[in-house]
């Protein structure tokens, strides 16, 4: 091979760091209308009135738009239960109740000012758990709970093996929220090309833009295109509709072009975030190590709207128990709606709140069995022909004992990982961490997921020219260099006569979405058969080809068993760290990070390492940093200057990205996905190092000075009255 592995620079980084590479908000031109959004600003509420004839007579303002203007209002990626624009009722903070448009952004915003709105306030639920009992408020009238998901494993008997166990531990542990804070903000354009209502925006999959915002108007999809300009980051965060609908209502009704950018707090409020969770859990062993059972009960908080949900519940109870061998696995998910910010993907999709609990109590085991944490993980850690707890064979390509293995290697020769720590004396203290982790690559739990690719090939003797049609979005990871690597390898052609057109559904085919950790292993298995397909039928006026690759079936789980298979491959991690607590502000710096990922086979090397370190950075921000606050369901951090974003001056010197190649069978080239795995078991081996260096064990993340503090004093306070 001479493509595959070969860290081929990025084609679009120069226009990048030149600044002539097109974003959404640099395709505003002077000539477009401009929108402004009238936000709810209430938790909950009944909407009695909205009255424009102010906003209207403002000089400048051309319409407002209410939900009378939508003729489908409604809109979802599972569940079409979000209004584009209120109609009754508003159900977070960040709800849209009407759409102000005007000759000018000026006009736009003093305009939404003068809309009135006349509510009646109801009780907001705002939490989880509360929100689950039968006397709760409802979100959502129609429905007969709050509760949008209940999600059951039963494998084995639990209640019978912790019996047999020589130690039980339990343990509780709460996420938080947290922003996607892509770099790029949340804008776009719209205007008709010809009959066609064309959207020109930032997202992650075309195709299912596409489907909604066509259904929302009541068009026919050829009657609309989505185009996607340059995107500065996603991480599951543009996978739900934001600005791109209210682009296409207002040009479909007005027939004129339009713009909008966001601010970034108007952002923050309006879009989407990471599940917060609460997670009780129960675990048992055996004197030898032998993990026996693990209970637990994972309650995701929603938010309005279910968004992903279901979907990023079904993945965290999935992996209630890690990624090990463990006869008896009972897991309770419940996924509930409150009236805070909808929550929905965000890299990792369930999988590092799950693993914050697992990683957590397999090094608790460790400790009470007097056993090294990495030895125990060793002991009970999937392997080839393992059985998970939905009761299915894992997918061919188990790596995770490879990464354990290599991690212990990497730990013991950069941490001194098993040796004594040498902490400084003084109230600096160090402390190592490690920590396992799976998540699934793709759509699961029966989701028909598919690429599909076209490669036309042009020449006589040789290939000039290949062009390559994949409806893939790059959100800045560097999918469409990895998709033309693939393409040039499988045609055995330079990789500069690979042209790629992926940038709009009206010009290539459904590849899916750039999430789920798929487009390399999808999107690239797809092109790679279309590069094939038209290979064999090159030279000739009819080389091209159309391929579309399905992987190995899923299944949806048993609603009663969880039995089931769930999905067609897994990425592995294993992770450890260095920190340094200050115990007097419980400050925690971050001093070394080994991050060892199976890949099945790195595409481009370079890329894969600067996911890593890339994907550790908002790891960091995640465990340490970010905490977005959230009372009576308004959010008061909507600003990067009260919601903390790790800088560089939170981040170690010392990263080592390490690659395992264990190649997956239906893979590219070997290739699976990566690029969310290295958030998956982070938290965890950072609070597994905070106790080596303390004795102190925290439970919630962000785990910021004040909790960190909390716990190191409630160790001390322990310890003077067993001294008492």
């Amino acid at each position: 091979m001479s493509l595959i592995g070969k860290s081929e620079p990025r084609h679009d980084a120069l226009g990048k760091v030149t600044g002539t590479a097109m974003y959404p908000a640099d395709l505003v031109r002077p000539d477009m209308l401009r929108l402004k959004v009238v936000f709810a600003h209430r938790a909950h509420a009944k909407i009695l009135a909205i009255d424009s004839a102010k906003a209207l007579a403002h000089p400048g303002v051309v319409a407002v738009l209410t939900a009378v203007d939508v003729p489908y209002n409604r809109y979802g990626l599972v569940k079409a239960d979000q209004p584009l624009l209120c109609d009754s009722k508003v159900r977070f903070w960040g709800d849209r109740v009407a759409l102000v448009v005007a000759e000018t952004a000026q006009a736009a915003e003093e305009g939404a000012k003068l809309v009135e709105v006349s509510y009646e306030d109801l009780p907001p639920v705002v939490d989880a758990r509360a929100a689950m009992s039968p006397d709760s408020p409802l979100v959502h009238d129609e429905r007969e709970s709050n509760v949008l998901e209940h999600v059951r494993i039963r494998y084995g008997d639990c209640e019978a093996a912790f019996k047999t166990c020589d130690v039980v531990l339990e343990g509780e542990f709460e996420t938080g929220w947290q922003e996607h804070a892509y770099l790029q903000p949340d804008a776009g354009v719209a205007y008709y090309e010809g009959e066609k209502l064309v959207v020109e925006t930032a997202g992650q999959w075309l195709h299912e833009d596409l489907r909604q915002i066509a259904e929302m108007l009541q068009l026919s999809e050829d009657d609309v295109a989505i185009r996607y300009a340059k995107i500065g980051g996603a991480f599951g965060g543009r996978e739900d509709l934001n600005v791109a609908p209210l682009l296409a209502l207002a040009t479909w009704k007005l027939k004129r072009p339009t713009a909008i950018v966001w601010s970034r707090d108007e952002s923050i409020i309006g879009h989407h975030k990471r599940h917060p969770y609460f997670i009780r859990t129960k675990w048992g062993a055996k004197n030898d190590g032998t993990i026996v059972a693990a209970q637990t009960e994972l309650v995701a908080d929603g938010g309005a709207y279910e968004s992903t949900s279901a979907e990023v519940l079904k993945g965290a109870t999935l992996f209630a128990g890690g990624s090990y061998r463990i006869a008896n696995v009972w897991s309770d998910g419940y996924a509930v709606y409150t009236n805070n910010v909808p929550s929905g993907a965000f890299r990792g999709f369930g999988c590092p709140q799950a693993h914050f609990a697992v990683e957590s109590m397999v090094t608790r085991l460790a400790h009470a069995l007097d056993i090294d944490p990495v030895e125990l993980r060793r002991r009970n850690i999937f392997v080839e022909g393992d059985v998970g707890a939905t009761q299915c064979t894992l997918p061919a390509g188990v790596g995770a004992m490879e990464c354990l293995e290599r991690c212990e290697e990497e730990a013991q020769a950069r941490l001194g990982y098993g040796k004594p720590v040498a902490a400084p004396k003084g109230p600096i203290k160090r402390g190592h961490g490690f920590a396992s982790g799976i998540k699934n690559v793709g759509y699961s739990f029966g989701y028909p997921d598919q690429a599909t690719a076209t490669v036309e090939l042009s020449g006589v003797s040789e290939i000039t020219h290949a062009l390559l049609r994949v409806g893939a979005a790059d959100v800045g990871q560097g999918a469409h260099l990895i998709l033309r690597q693939i393409c040039a390898e499988a045609l055995g052609c330079p990789l500069d006569r690979v042209q790629i057109v992926a940038e709009a559904s009206d010009e290539a085919p459904n590849a899916g979405s750039a999430s789920a950790s798929r487009m390399t292993f999808m999107g690239g298995r797809a092109v790679h058969d279309a590069a094939k397909a038209a290979l064999a039928k090159f030279p000739g006026t009819d080389a091209k080809a159309t391929v579309q690759f399905r992987p190995t079936p899923t299944t949806p789980l048993d609603p009663e068993t969880g039995k089931g298979t769930p999905n067609f491959c897994y990425g592995y991690t294993s992770q450890a760290v260095e920190v340094e607590v200050d115990t007097r502000t419980g400050q925690v710096r971050i001093a070394k990070i080994i991050s060892v990922h199976d890949v099945g086979k790195a595409i481009n090397k370079q890329q894969v390492e600067g996911q890593i370190e890339g994907c550790l950075a908002q790891a960091v921000g995640y465990t340490l940093t970010e905490n977005l606050i959230c009372k009576d369901g308004k959010i008061l951090t909507p600003h990067f200057s009260n919601y903390l974003l790790p800088t560089t001056l939170d981040m170690p010197t010392d990263v080592y990205p390490v690659i395992v190649e264990h190649a997956d069978p239906q893979g590219p080239y070997g290739a699976r996905g990566m690029s969310e795995m290295p958030l998956v078991p982070f938290a965890a081996a950072v609070a597994s190092a905070i106790h080596d260096a303390t004795g102190a064990w925290v439970t919630q993340l962000p785990m910021t000075p004040e909790r960190v503090l909390r716990a190191i004093k409630a160790v001390s306070d322990r310890g003077a009255t067993s001294r008492a």
